[in-house]
């Protein structure tokens, strides 16, 4: 059990700016309060990495600013359309800008965005991102473990307050074992892959694992592959009095993600796809090694349903920060989630067959 000072720490560390509710709720009331028409300008914030200095979009995000269908439709409503990439510690430099008011939508992760409601500045889900990113247990090449159970007693290093840790702690439960049988590090990853390639860890619990392996540096022991809830997930979140004040923009930034989706979904661009995720440095074999799940088939991998999978997942997140004393707040999944957009865009689209919902 995490000690109160921990815990202080790790709601500082992802709730970033929650320290600017007070504007950030005269904001939303201003909001509400304003008149219908188009806002000057809509601003994104997406995941991103720096390329010569510059930081650039990644994932969909990217393939929505490449296509400038989105930027075209909104032109024609006299709004201007401002993309933000965020590095590094994307989940509370987002939710500082949200509760700044400095951005409308981001797509980023499930556990940053559950605090920053929990704080007060609500946002929704207006586009699910596909079915999730896989998570990985790794050790020493020179370790002889096999298994999370073979670990009992040891350090397991893990970024405490993200996405995560939660399925760190799904598979402790998963193997019928508690938090206490281990001796969980916090570390950031840049720092959590140091310690594993000297020894200083035990374990390490990331996300892409494929490039540690690669270099020698750990070996896979365990990952989320073929186990659908078990992984993690980012979406497209949207805040809440924006949508409300103007339903017609959201529902047009949720059709330009379903028609990236769609586009990403088909056989015929999964090389393109591919040569995306290379942008930022990953070699092409991890990529291709990342994509590479038996139990789940590529159209599906770009899902932008809201299935019993996605609310289930929400509820375990939701139950998890509460258990780790990250939320005070009670919220429901019904209240993050929220499908008119995407079922508006699909029926445009002419998609609304198109995907099925996930067998759980």
């Amino acid at each position: 059990m995490l000690d109160d000072e921990e815990n202080a720490m790790r709601r500082r560390t992802v709730m970033g700016g929650l320290a600017l509710l007070p504007l950030a709720g005269k904001a939303a009331a201003a909001a509400v309060k304003a008149t219908r028409a188009p806002p000057a300008a809509l601003r994104i914030a997406s995941t991103g990495f720096a390329e010569n200095g510059k930081a650039e979009l990644g994932g969909i995000a990217y393939r929505v600013q490449q296509e400038g269908w989105l930027a075209r439709e909104l032109r024609q409503r006299g709004v201007r359309l401002e993309w933000l990439p965020v590095t590094g510690d994307t989940g509370a430099t987002m939710n500082e800008a949200f509760a700044s008011g400095r951005i409308d939508m981001a797509a980023y992760g499930d556990l940053p965005s559950v605090i920053l409601n929990a704080g007060g500045v609500r946002t929704q889900v207006i586009v699910p991102a596909g079915r999730g990113t896989d998570q990985f247990l790794l050790v020493p090449t020179s370790s002889r473990a096999t298994s999370l159970a073979e670990l009992k007693g040891k350090r397991i290093s893990v970024h405490r307050g993200r996405p995560w840790e939660l399925g760190l702690r799904q598979l402790i439960a998963d193997q019928r074992m508690s938090p206490t049988d281990f001796r969980l590090i916090n570390m950031d990853l840049k720092p959590g892959t140091a310690a594993l390639a000297t020894g200083a860890v035990d374990a390490l619990f990331m996300i892409n694992g494929y490039p540690l392996e690669d270099k020698g540096i750990g070996r896979i022991i365990w990952s989320s592959k073929g186990l659908p809830e078990r992984k993690m997930r980012a979406e497209l979140w949207a805040r809440r009095d924006f949508t409300q004040a103007h339903p017609d923009i959201a529902e047009l930034v949720a059709t330009a993600w379903l028609r990236a989706q769609h586009w990403a979904a088909l056989d015929g661009n999964r090389e393109a796809v591919i040569k995306d995720g290379t942008r930022n440095g990953t070699p092409d074999s991890v990529v291709r090694r990342s994509y590479d799940d038996p139990g789940l088939q590529w159209k599906e991998r770009w899902s932008p349903l809201y299935d019993d999978a996605v609310y289930r997942h929400y509820r375990r997140v939701l139950a998890f920060a509460q258990e780790q004393k990250l939320i005070r707040q009670p919220l429901t999944a019904e209240e993050l989630l929220e499908p008119r957009f995407v079922a508006a865009g699909l029926k445009k689209l002419g998609l609304a067959s198109y995907w099925e919902p996930a067998k759980v």
